[in-house]
């Protein structure tokens, strides 16, 4: 979304709902990764790789601040879950950062048989294929970023 609309949403709790309520923004502005986010997050810190790609990781999917903490008084949000956002420029730098992989989804999801995939617990019941269903929704979010990246967009995330 571009930085105003992202301004606008901290300074007006209605504007905030419309967005969360897919109203304010073209369904293909939006991206759904399922139930990935944590499981991307908890792979990739037990891979062992490097922690810079891994906090970049991080903060795609968690953001760095909340959009609007008077939010979570308004009706049917999940208040576990803050909406959270990155500015424009952050979204440069991750982006630039994730791109910077040789192949993102092969470093941030390693290789079956991977030690991180011993302590790994964040897969959705019933997954046949774990590391396909985060490679995919990894490819998802590096398009997405690389997206918002060249549009020079801020980026809001949250669970619903």
């Amino acid at each position: 979304m571009p930085q105003a609309v992202l301004m606008t949403c901290r300074h007006s709790v209605h504007e905030l709902d419309r967005l969360c309520s897919f109203k304010l923004a073209p369904t293909s502005d939006h991206l759904d990764l399922d139930w990935a986010p944590a499981g991307l997050i908890q792979i990739a810190e037990l891979s062992g790789m490097d922690p810079h790609p891994v906090a970049a990781l991080r903060r795609a999917l968690r953001g760095d601040s909340e959009v609007s903490p008077a939010y979570r008084d308004h009706p049917n949000t999940i208040w576990e879950h803050p909406v959270t956002a990155l500015d424009a420029d952050t979204v440069g730098g991750v982006a630039a950062v994730l791109g910077s992989l040789p192949d993102a989804a092969s470093v941030l999801v390693p290789p079956a048989g991977h030690a991180a995939w011993n302590a790994f617990d964040k897969a959705p019941q019933g997954l046949d294929d774990p590391r396909g269903y985060l490679i995919l929704h990894l490819t998802a979010l590096l398009e997405f970023y690389d997206q918002a990246a060249r549009r020079r967009w801020a980026v809001v995330m949250w669970w619903d």
